[in-house]
């Protein structure tokens, strides 16, 4: 079981390019910006992933965050590289250990 979170994606209405509102054709999963996986210690289910989930998408920047924990591997989208430090902090909220970046 995995947890996506997407905050602050405006969706796309159309434009003057294509119908999806791209201007690149049908790539309308292209994001933009920052794309950082961490491995993180101790998630074993669901909850663990929702509970990173929500701490990590409240750092400011933070567009999506997907955690899988059985892979114990964190993707975090951002408008721009996020501090480590941050992150860490987000993830010892959640009661969780940052090992470092996969």
């Amino acid at each position: 079981m995995t947890v996506e979170t997407t905050t602050g994606t405006p969706a796309a209405t159309g434009s003057c390019c294509s119908p999806s509102g791209s201007c690149h054709g049908d790539a309308a999963d292209v994001q933009i910006g920052s794309t950082t996986v961490y491995e993180v210690k101790g998630m074993t289910c669901g909850h663990c992933e929702g509970a990173v989930t929500e701490e990590i998408s409240a750092i400011p920047g933070v567009t999506s965050v997907k955690a899988v924990a059985a892979t114990g591997q964190v993707t975090v989208v951002s408008a721009a590289p996020l501090e480590e430090s941050a992150v860490r902090a987000a993830i010892d909220e959640a009661g969780y250990e940052l090992v470092g970046r996969a």
